[in-house]
């Protein structure tokens, strides 16, 4: 019989990935948590859901299983010399309980964006800090660098056999907490792919009749791409809301297992995300990271895309390691996932009682937002938020003003929109010639917007900015920027050695209509 430190990529099966949870140790730190009737949602999509709460371990995240597991088999050598790893979140809490535990010793790399409060968590159980770069790609080059000569062994957040063999536990507990001899589908949230690893090996070894369903974000989705190209790919960005997902570049043992053993994909955006922590929220009072909601946002979509009705529906809810600011962001987004909020850029007439005549038309639905500044012209251009009595409401809502003669252009599924514009409506430049308009990212921590403003400035005119924090681990900045059109090539290559993400958002509607 091989031993886990004996297993190379592809040659672990299920079998496999069942005797190894089987025999974890996880419950030396971890706790069976609850599955949970989920109410309002069963009554809502017409099935009975259920949520596996993950966000009820010591550290409100599954990472303790896996990180515990892998932790407490180390040789007495390997634990005498102790452990490294690199995380932003959840996977370092996770090593440092684990670490204070069984008294290893415990450093642990993170981006220096990491939230303090996650930075403390991980100091107060004794575990070196060391805070490095501004990714967790740079924490973990550097944690790999420390590695080198120091005798530490890493502990890896899913890409290890006993890693990801912890989290399949998650499984022993769901089959023994739910009597369904007809089978059901679990949605499981996928980042690198431990959790969904560890617990399609258990389910399928046991159970192959329940069906299983990876969610990921869809700025996000290093997984589906992987199995669609037939192999690991690198993406070159990843969405930044989804945090505890947000990887590059999945394992080579948890592709491998996934690709065998998950039945099919669905993948959701930010507001369907936020929809889902409200949804979790109405149910249980818990409050998800946007990662522990994202497999019950997989499940609301993938019931209604494929009518499923009357069956038993399992999401894993993994984590609620929330920063507090971020909620705000949350509570804007959640009625637009909902498809409960309909954002609309609407063309009135300029003169008095438009305003009225316009709201009569709104009827009694209820406005959630109206933004307007006067500006000298025949037509006036409004921002607003229509509230929706049930989803699928927003096209004949749009039908409605356009057969009454309102110009509308649709502005629900514009990110810009969303984030920044809505901030913003009322202020027009018309001096503000030769403006080019851009997204930006770059990293969330103290004095950073300065060292960005600071590498912004090369001799051009910054005519536009807004900056907001959502209390994620990057910023986003809207800057327009005069740039003739003479000086174009020189501004590219700006850009390009800016060192920051950035969106050219110049034809973008939303702007154009409000600000331009």
């Amino acid at each position: 019989m091989m031993q886990a430190n004996e297993f190379k990529p592809g040659t672990l099966d299920a079998m496999d990935v069942l005797r190894l949870a089987l025999t974890s140790k996880v419950y030396g730190a971890a706790i069976e948590t609850a599955l949970s009737e989920a109410p309002g949602l069963s009554r809502r999509t017409g099935n009975r859901v259920l949520l596996k709460r993950e966000d009820q371990q010591p550290i409100f995240s599954f990472k303790i299983r896996g990180a515990y597991n892998k932790m407490s088999q180390l040789t007495a050598a390997e634990a005498a010399r102790g452990v490294i790893c690199a995380s932003a979140g959840n996977h370092a809490q996770g090593v440092a309980f684990a670490a204070q535990e069984l008294g290893i010793r415990a450093v642990i790399v993170m981006p220096a964006t990491t939230p303090d409060i996650k930075v403390q968590a991980c100091r107060q159980r004794g575990a070196e800090v060391v805070l490095h770069g501004d990714s967790f790609s740079d924490a973990e080059a550097h944690a790999y660098g420390l590695q080198q000569g120091s005798g530490l062994t890493f502990v890896h957040p899913y890409d290890d056999p006993l890693v990801l063999a912890g989290q399949g536990t998650v499984a022993l507990e769901l089959l023994r907490q739910l009597d369904a001899p007809h089978g059901f589908t679990v949605f499981v949230p996928v980042g690198g792919g431990g959790l969904i690893a560890g617990v399609s090996g258990v389910l399928k070894a046991l159970r192959p009749d329940i069906r299983i369903v990876g969610v990921e974000p869809d700025d996000s989705d290093a997984m589906y791409q992987s199995l669609q190209a037939g192999e690991r790919v690198r993406l070159d960005t990843v969405g930044i809301f989804v945090d505890g997902v947000a990887v590059k570049q999945v394992g080579a043992y948890t592709f491998d297992l996934t690709r065998r053993y998950v039945d099919d994909w669905v993948r959701v955006n930010t507001d369907e995300v936020c929809a889902a922590i409200k949804d979790v929220f109405d149910d249980t009072r818990a409050v998800m990271e946007p990662a522990g909601a994202l497999a019950v946002a997989g499940l609301k979509k993938y019931a209604a895309e494929h009518g499923l009705q009357k069956e038993t529906l399992v999401a894993l809810t993994c984590g609620a390691n929330v920063n507090f600011d971020r909620l705000r962001h949350v509570a804007e987004r959640a009625e637009i996932g909902e498809q409960r909020e309909a954002i609309l850029a609407v063309t009135i007439p300029e003169r008095p009682g438009a305003f009225r005549q316009f709201i009569e038309v709104i009827g009694g639905r209820a406005i959630t937002e109206f933004n307007y500044r006067y500006a000298p012209r025949t037509d006036a251009q409004i921002f607003v938020g229509v509230q929706l009595a049930q989803a699928g409401q927003r096209p004949a809502l749009v039908r409605q003003l356009t057969d009454l003669g309102y110009p509308v252009t649709d502005l629900t599924e514009d990110e810009l929109a969303k984030v920044h514009v809505r901030h913003m409506v009322g202020g027009r430049a018309p001096e503000a010639t030769d403006e080019r308009v851009y997204s930006f990212t770059f990293p969330e921590r103290p004095g950073a917007l300065l060292e960005f403003l600071t590498h912004l400035h090369a001799g051009w005119n910054i005519s536009l900015f807004h900056y907001r924090n959502h209390g994620s681990a990057h910023g986003r900045v809207l800057a327009g920027i005069q740039v003739p059109n003479a000086e174009m090539d020189a501004f590219a290559t700006f850009l390009e050695g800016l060192g920051y993400p950035a969106e050219d958002a110049t034809q973008n509607a939303a702007y154009r209509l409000f600000l331009t």
